[in-house]
């Protein structure tokens, strides 16, 4: 959206969505993440919608392929997110989001933590600026271990072309992921293989599949390292 004065990326859903209460959780976040994420100008609810006003942005979606220029500056901004305090709102809890994908209820205790997570490692939610990789779309911003969100955008490697192996290696540039227990990354491999088996077998298209099969290849990868 253009006015006389500024430019905004202007985001909205209808106020009978189903998923709108994204909307207040993006506008919940914004205050923790000003300088890893575009800012949040306004949130408005009128005539039947839920709209955010961001600040916008040049740039570019990051390119997820092995050897993307692009993975180091993202790498850098997850870190720096790790670095910032939880904050004090109420977010979903990863162990509560992952409790109906994991065969044993004692494997959640591996998700448990207070780092503040953005979970949601599509492409298009990394912009790549001329000062570094921003994330956007917080919707699905979590509670839990520091770790899980490198151990999430691997997934996301692995279907843009990553073996699971370099993907790893991708991901152990994250602080957290040193101190990523084994059975930890065992157990969260397996319940994202149920989790996308699950939305594959949902979904009425075909966009889960390269997802699906990412987290068949990295939970094979997990079991044959034992």
């Amino acid at each position: 959206m253009r006015t006389s004065t500024r430019t905004l990326f202007v985001k909205g859903l209808p106020l009978d969505h189903p998923r709108v209460w994204t909307q207040q959780r993006e506008a919940d976040i914004a205050p923790y993440v000003r300088d890893i994420a575009p800012e949040l100008r306004w949130l408005v609810e009128a005539d039947g919608w839920s709209l955010l006003g961001f600040q916008y942005v040049e740039g570019s979606h990051a390119d997820f392929t092995p050897g993307s220029s692009d993975l180091p500056a993202i790498s850098a901004a997850m870190a720096q997110l790790a670095e910032l305090p939880a904050p004090d709102i109420k977010l979903k809890e990863m162990a509560h989001r992952l409790r109906g994908y994991v065969d044993d209820p004692a494997d959640l205790k591996w998700f448990e933590g207070d780092s503040l997570l953005h979970t949601e490692w599509n492409p298009h939610n990394v912009l790549i600026t001329k000062a570094g990789a921003l994330f956007v779309d917080w919707g699905w911003a979590s509670t839990g271990a520091a770790w899980i969100d490198p151990a999430l955008w691997l997934l996301w490697l692995i279907a843009h072309g990553h073996t699971a192996e370099q993907a790893e290696n991708v991901a152990a540039a994250h602080p957290a992921w040193k101190r990523a227990p084994r059975a930890g990354l065992d157990a969260l491999a397996r319940a994202q293989q149920c989790l996308w088996d699950s939305i594959a077998e949902q979904s009425p298209d075909k966009w889960a599949q390269p997802m699906q099969a990412a987290a068949r290849v990295w939970n094979m990868y997990r079991q044959h390292q034992h």
